[in-house]
């Protein structure tokens, strides 16, 4: 499961930084996944109180 940040949804609030267990969130106004560090674990997903990160359907 692919996360991918809906930056409409996202107010940079931070929430998801510390459940990443690889640390592949940062905050800098809106979150940013690194692509190669996420192990797409998902655990992002289900922590965004906004649902700013979502499941990537494609």
């Amino acid at each position: 499961m692919i996360p991918v940040l809906v930056k409409d949804y996202c107010i940079g609030c931070g929430h998801c930084v510390p459940f990443c267990p690889q640390e592949a969130i940062t905050v800098l106004g809106r979150a940013e996944i690194d692509g190669e560090t996420c192990i797409e674990c998902g655990i992002c997903i289900i922590y965004c109180p906004n649902e700013a990160i979502q499941e990537d359907g494609g």
